[in-house]
């Protein structure tokens, strides 16, 4: 027969042992195999034996008929057995077939080809492991077979080959690792069980490094942390665990550049579990690589800020994201803002959009990154990091910013993400001021919005912010200042208002008030001013609910004399001008009550210097918005006698209910501790007599109200009324004891007062005509 011909040196009744369906009988064939190739090692035969090895893979492993497939598997199984520690020389021809077999459609068959694999694998020991690659692909596969027994079967081999790897020292894991990169992306449960064991047995073994090659299969394993079987998760978390001990005992030698964007990515997950453990991984890195994290910044910053806002539920993740953030934050340090003047100069001209400002939230919101390669020159500083080692790093000030910006832009964050931005805002203002100051204009515009915030921890940290941009000595550098800035872009709040020529040039004191800054102040303070003024123009609301509270924190934050004064400076150039009124008594009730503005107060009781003279005269022609206000400004600096005047101008005006509710107000005022030297005064009768007529003047507006009792009783308490008939000739007035104050034009003053009221005057008319409803008045 020539198919007994062509399968010698196989004996026929071998040859029909191996293709009989019954298990025994290929056994019994298995074992004449096997004594016949013993006989071949003794002989050292090898021809004979490659033959033999080669029918039992063609003829049999490989043969289309199942039993004869069974029975090629025991019989390279028997090969093996009788090569011993010779196999060695025949692996591949041992190993190849029955790898192929495990892709058989019949379980039975798969089962088989697992139990030859054991026992060839057993006879060879350590020297499968330059074959280790194609066992693992193929053990792999099994690891997911849906037959409990050929899984079972599967598993001996996988503790047998995880045996042989732990023994051994050769271990080709360089070789290994792409497999395992390839294959840890399975979405099967059983895959991802059994290569994290197998990454649990390499961990464990002392001469294998797998934490070289981390940066390979971190991805993955996070991605297997988020399987649903519980059992897979705690086993992902064991191994990342150990990871991560080992990093901490081990840093100088983590590739943490390499996987900071993989753990940016991971903070983000959906899923807790992940989320938490990269933003742990994350806090670790920070802390760890310090400022080898500088250049990826932006990344982590898009990850870990939403996550401050999270409510109790994921109070864990919160608190760890709030770690890695106070971390970072302290990462940028002054020398971050150096750079040469040359490198600057080339930069900017190179890059004309560089302020331009971010409009659309979503382009920092994605995980891809971008750490340095992108990244400009004047972005790069050396940072000294031992006594004798310097690296060099690249903080991404222009990612971050960007991405601060973006967080700003979008209403639906935290407040605590809010304030967080803001915070880091506020520290490279402080840390690196003059790379900042070319991102000013950009972030103006945001930054007054911020102002509407409706927490006031947040308005809070947004006018330190704006602060800090008004005060640094870095917003007047040249180049850097608002003056020699882009130019605006539509989108863009304006930074100026146009200043008339005819009201900066009017004679007498009033062109003191007009300097917009002074040395404790920058460019930026003006045009902060402005842009305020015409937010509350704007947003009448927000003057009404938090006008007070933001322009008293300012006071405490900046110089209040230069806020009053740039403000009522602004104010009158003011077009609108019932705005200009309102703002007038805003301001004017902020002077009187506020605690904050003290010595400000102080400072204009007296006007003993020409500093407050000047404060005096430049407040006065804007609180000519409001004729009470005006009022109150004389009684607060003790001008008397001209408040005597000025009461006796309205007269001559338009008396509303809105004006006598002021009148009313007024007198509340007077009621009131900032005015007790006022009401000491009235004891005084002999140098006050225009203070008393004033206030009789105010009584005389009042209509028969409470607030016409509480003043009529005040002044009934005056001493010996007779002596206010006194004339002005005979009697040294408040202002005699003032000489300082001479130096003031009031003449000028009470023009400018009737100026201003016949401009309100006009302007209600024409409302009043436009609406065609004449105003509800009353005329004494």
């Amino acid at each position: 027969m020539n198919a007994e011909r062509d399968l010698a040196p196989l004996a026929p009744s071998v040859v029909r042992a191996l293709n009989d369906k019954l298990y025994e009988k290929r056994k019994v064939a298995a074992l004449e195999i096997e004594k016949l190739v013993r006989e071949f090692v003794a002989q050292n035969n090898t021809s004979q034996i490659k033959h033999v090895i080669l029918i039992l893979s063609q003829e049999f492993a490989l043969s289309q008929h199942p039993h004869s497939r069974k029975g090629g598997l025991i019989g390279l199984a028997a090969c093996s057995i009788a090569l011993g520690k010779d196999s060695g020389l025949y692996l591949k021809e041992l190993i190849e077939p029955v790898l192929t077999c495990f892709n058989d459609a019949d379980s039975r068959l798969r089962y088989y080809a697992c139990e030859a694999l054991y026992n060839i694998v057993k006879v060879a020991r350590g020297s499968v492991l330059p074959h280790f690659n194609v066992l693992f692909d193929g053990l792999s596969k099994l690891a997911a077979d849906p037959d409990p027994n050929v899984k079972s079967g599967s598993e001996l081999l996988d503790r047998l080959l995880k045996d042989i790897v732990t023994e051994s020292n050769q271990f080709d894991l360089v070789g290994f690792i792409p497999l395992l990169r390839e294959r840890i992306y399975s979405n099967n449960q059983y895959a991802r069980q059994f290569i994290i064991s197998w990454i649990l047995v390499l961990e464990s073994v002392p001469d294998i490094n797998l934490l070289d090659y981390l940066p390979e299969i971190l991805d993955g394993l996070f991605q297997i942390l988020g399987d649903n079987s519980k059992e897979i998760r705690k086993m992902c978390e064991v191994a990342l665990g150990e990871f991560l001990k080992e990093i901490k005992k081990n840093p100088s030698s983590v590739k943490f550049a390499e996987m900071a964007n993989i753990l940016v990515i991971h903070c983000q997950a959906a899923d807790d579990l992940i989320q938490l453990t990269a933003m742990c991984w994350m806090r670790e890195f920070i802390q760890l690589a310090g400022r080898v994290m500088l250049p990826y910044s932006s990344g982590i910053l898009t990850a870990v800020l939403p996550c401050l806002s999270y409510d109790d539920r994921k109070k864990n993740i919160k608190e760890v994201a709030n770690v890695c953030n106070q971390s970072l934050m302290k990462l940028v340090i002054p020398e971050d803002d150096e750079m040469d003047e040359a490198k600057q100069s080339v930069t900017l001209s190179d890059e004309p959009n560089l302020e331009e400002p971010v409009s659309k939230p979503e382009a920092a919101s994605s995980g891809s990154l971008d750490a340095s390669g992108d990244s400009n020159v004047s972005n790069a500083s050396v940072c000294t990091v031992t006594s004798s080692e310097r690296i060099q790093v690249t903080l991404n000030l222009d990612g971050i910013v960007q991405v601060l910006d973006c967080h700003l832009h979008d209403t639906s964050i935290g407040m605590m993400t809010r304030i967080a931005v803001l915070k880091w805002l506020y520290h490279l203002y402080i840390k690196t001021p003059r790379k900042m100051f070319r991102h000013t204009d950009s972030l103006f515009p945001i930054l007054l919005r911020t102002l509407s915030d409706e927490s006031d921890e947040v308005i809070l940290k947004d006018l330190e912010v704006l602060a800090e941009i008004a005060s640094s000595p870095a917003g007047q550098t040249e180049g850097f200042g608002p003056s020699e800035a882009a130019e605006p872009r539509p989108s863009q709040v304006e930074l100026h208002v146009p200043i008339r020529n005819s009201q900066l040039s009017s004679s007498g004191p009033k062109g003191l008030e007009c300097s917009p800054s002074t040395p404790t102040m920058n460019s930026y303070f003006y045009k902060f001013m402005i842009n305020l003024l015409k937010r509350f123009s704007g947003e009448r609301k927000l003057l009404e609910t938090r006008g007070a509270f933001i322009i008293r924190q300012l006071c405490l934050l900046l110089n209040a004399e230069n806020i009053f004064h740039s403000m009522a400076d602004i104010l009158l150039r003011e077009e609108d001008l019932k705005f200009a009124s309102t703002m007038v008594h805003t301001l004017n009730t902020i002077l009187l009550t506020s605690s904050e503005l003290f010595q400000l107060r102080n400072q204009l009781k007296d006007l003993r210097t020409p500093e407050s003279r000047n404060l005096f005269c430049c407040l006065y022609r804007s609180w000519c918005h409001n004729p009470v206000t005006t009022v109150s400004l004389c009684f607060l600096t003790q001008n008397y006698k001209h408040a005597y005047d000025l009461i006796q101008k309205f007269g001559d005006l338009e008396v509303t209910v809105d004006f006598l509710t002021e009148v009313d107000k007024l007198v509340q005022l007077i009621e009131c501790p900032i005015f007790t030297y006022l009401r000491l005064q009235l004891l005084d009768v002999k140098n006050n007599p225009y203070l008393i007529k004033a206030l009789y003047g105010l009584l005389m507006l009042l209509p028969q109200s409470s607030a016409f009792q509480l003043l009529s009783h005040r002044l009934q308490c005056v001493p010996n009324p007779e002596l206010m008939q006194s004339a002005d000739g005979s009697r040294a007035s408040a202002s005699s004891r003032r000489p300082a104050s001479s130096t003031i034009d009031y003449t000028e003053l009470l023009q400018h007062f009737d100026k201003v009221q016949s401009k309100h005057l006009e302007v209600r008319h024409q409302r009043a005509g436009r609406a065609e409803q004449p105003e509800r008045r009353v005329v004494l």
